[in-house]
């Protein structure tokens, strides 16, 4: 079984902070890039971040800069988005997927780079 299984996400009020999971199994992680998107509903997905193989490079977009924390545990083969601060505008499903290639802005539009996907989270940001 090769598959990506987010968690993690819920209901949050603004200024609040949370952390969403990417956990692999059937494959080894490390040899991936991790790549987070979201899509809120009646728009386009849009890349969020991207964190390379063995955590050297990353990409973050300009939406959530300065209010994430991305990091992976390559020995329990998950990833993770911290978002802090969170906004209403971060409303939306959150997806993980596998990459083979570097972290930079066009990997969101890679699709054959895009190996694996997982189902996505819910997230909604909500006073």
């Amino acid at each position: 079984q090769l598959q990506l299984v987010e968690s993690g996400g819920g209901l949050v009020h603004p200024g609040e902070s949370l952390r969403l999971s990417c956990a692999a199994s059937g494959f080894n992680l490390e040899e991936y890039a991790v790549v987070w998107f979201r899509q809120a509903p009646g728009k386009e997905r849009e890349g969020v971040s991207c964190i390379s193989r063995g955590s050297v490079f990353s990409h973050i977009s300009d939406s959530v800069k300065d209010r994430i924390t991305l990091s992976r545990d390559d020995a329990e083969n998950i990833a993770t988005l911290h978002i802090h601060n969170m906004k209403e505008d971060d409303t939306g499903i959150y997806y993980c997927a596998a990459a083979r290639r570097l972290c930079s802005r066009a990997i969101y539009q890679d699709d054959l780079s895009l190996k694996y996907w997982g189902q996505g989270t819910q997230v909604t940001v909500s006073s």
